[in-house]
């Protein structure tokens, strides 16, 4: 740590954890929607593509400004190489924003239990303090085991403070009682669980210690170099990058567009409720406006930003259509 974060103080830390699609970002926007208008606070968030969409979404609707201060590690789980990407990217984002908290959203398909770890390293102790740990649930998962096979999954649950049951506006009936026995047998008690819709989290759910006692890193590394990213790359000719992430069973690809490409809102709608996904998120410059996309398997919300620099778009499904590169290009009007 240099002199300027050494005079940051007990950050109060809280880790926002959860698989694939479970309401991560727009739990992370409510909780911000809540911050006192005095208040400066940061988010690091994780990405398993390369594109880099959550940083979009979030500045979008809040600024630096107005007290937030936004951090992205695209590429993968952002503990690993050591945790370099990581703790580059929290270097750099406690120096710029000096924050009154501090949230961090690992990757669905990353390691809360490393990122943990990372935070309890010694030249953090007197930065940090690790708060509670929140690990959102859709109870209607419960039956894919794709999910609660997944070691990712399960880890998400170990290293729990507090359950978040998402989207319980969605679920049949039983899908509570099975999610809280289910939880029982994880050593999770019914106390500790919170119910929710839309993400929309009490600020208060963050205060207390966490319980989980992390050890210090033990420097495991998944990938063996830091190839560019896809987020990094200069703009071709051609006005678009395309980028494929795989790892954990799942793929991801993604693509960058120049701010030049203006999509029509009107066939972008169609084409993204078309496509079958785990995920999609996307930022994209529409020839009426700037809108944000977030969907998952069995929904699709579209709403409006205030600016981005670029389009993206990223996608985690089992398969990608061949074609979809051409349909996206073919939304382009000028």
């Amino acid at each position: 740590m240099n002199s300027t974060e050494q005079q940051i103080h007990a950050v109060p830390t809280n880790i926002i954890t959860g698989f694939l699609g479970v309401g991560k970002t727009s739990a992370i926007l409510h909780l911000l929607s809540q911050k006192s208008a005095d208040e400066r606070w940061a988010v690091l968030v994780n990405e398993f593509g390369e594109i880099g969409i959550d940083g979009s979404l979030f500045e979008g609707q809040h600024t630096e400004e107005q007290g937030v201060f936004i951090r992205e590690v695209p590429g993968g789980c952002m503990c690993c190489t050591s945790g370099l990407p990581m703790e580059i990217a929290l270097s750099q984002l406690l120096r710029r924003a000096n924050p009154d908290r501090l949230l961090i959203e690992p990757t669905g398909l990353g390691h809360p239990k490393e990122v943990l770890e990372l935070l309890a390293a010694e030249h953090y102790q007197e930065v940090l303090s690790i708060q509670k740990t929140l690990t959102l649930i859709d109870a209607r998962k419960l039956a894919d085991p794709r999910y609660t096979d997944h070691d990712t999954y399960n880890q998400q649950i170990a290293v729990a403070d507090s359950i978040v049951a998402n989207k319980v506006d969605l679920y049949s009936e039983g899908d509570k009682a099975r999610l809280l026995a289910y939880l029982s047998q994880q050593g999770i008690a019914e106390d500790s669980v919170l119910f929710a819709e839309y993400g929309q989290i009490p600020v208060a759910a963050l205060e207390g210690t966490t319980e989980y006692a992390a050890s210090p890193p033990h420097h495991h590394a998944h990938q063996s170099d830091l190839k560019p990213l896809a987020l990094d790359l200069p703009m071709p000719a051609c006005g678009f990058i395309k980028a494929v992430n795989e790892g954990q069973g799942f793929t991801s690809i993604g693509w960058r567009f120049a701010a030049n490409k203006v999509f029509s809102r009107e066939k972008l709608f169609l084409l993204l409720t078309g496509v079958t996904a785990e995920r999609i998120k996307a930022v994209f410059i529409t020839d009426v406006g700037v809108f944000g996309y977030n969907a998952v398997s069995d929904a699709m919300t579209e709403f409006e930003l205030d600016d981005c620099l670029e389009s993206r778009i990223e996608i985690i499904a089992d398969g990608i259509d061949d074609s979809l590169e051409t349909l996206l290009l073919d939304c382009i009007v000028h």
